[in-house]
């Protein structure tokens, strides 16, 4: 079993660690804050208050024995920078560093982290994608390159097939996977609707109304999906 730390339980932090121990993850969640520490004592596997800057305070829990190490300390980026760069000099294997700003970022990186994420940033795109374009549900940027675009088929995809629709020749842009609701009767006899998942779809599939498609390719080809009606 893959054993996890989370350093900083703000809420981007708590989030991961609750994530994580409820899909069964060990997780050592880490913490200056007693009051924070004594709310994930009963959820993740160990919690444990220490200063996480202090290299001899980081041995003590073993931290050079986890397999990823989540670093999502609040405002000091100070702090996030010294604990990414003993975390890197301790041995563990995968470090991931939240980031406030782009420089920020780009110091963590160069420390050693092995991904960067921005949460307020990456957040404020995907509502403001789905604000301007209400027909995509959700884009999450996967490198400075690449993005994965939820969006509800268009009208005029209804009934046609993916061959049909020649997304990749016209946008470069892959169909990863078509989301649908089925109908059901459940023990009751009432009808209620399952959300089905077709991963790599072929290119016999047949679109329904309301399929909502996962759009993986390169941004700026997505980005040329906004005007589809």
């Amino acid at each position: 079993m893959r054993q996890f730390a989370v350093i900083g339980l703000g809420r981007f932090g708590m989030s991961i660690a609750e994530t994580l121990a409820s899909r069964g993850a060990q997780v050592i969640a880490i913490d200056r804050d007693e009051e924070k520490i004594a709310d994930m004592a009963d959820v993740v596997t160990q919690a444990v208050q220490l200063d996480a800057t202090e290299e001899r305070a980081l041995r003590s829990v073993g931290i050079q024995d986890v397999d990823v190490a989540v670093v999502s300390v609040g405002e000091d980026i100070q702090a996030s920078i010294l604990i990414t760069l003993q975390l890197k000099e301790l041995g563990v294997k995968h470090v991931i560093a939240k980031a406030l700003n782009a420089m920020h970022g780009k110091i963590l990186r160069k420390v050693g982290a092995d991904r960067v994420v921005f949460p307020e940033r990456d957040m404020g795109i995907r509502v403001a994608q789905r604000l301007v374009t209400p027909r995509i549900l959700d884009y999450i940027e996967l490198s400075p390159t690449h993005s994965l675009l939820e969006l509800v088929a268009p009208h005029a995809y209804e009934g046609r097939r993916l061959r049909e629709i020649d997304l990749r020749p016209k946008y470069n842009v892959s169909v990863v996977a078509i989301k649908r609701k089925v109908p059901r009767i459940t023990s009751k006899g009432d009808t209620e609707f399952a959300e089905e998942v077709v991963v790599a779809p072929s290119s016999e599939e047949q679109l329904v109304k309301g399929d909502l498609l996962v759009l993986l390719g390169k941004s700026e080809d997505l980005e040329r999906l906004r005007d589809l009606e």
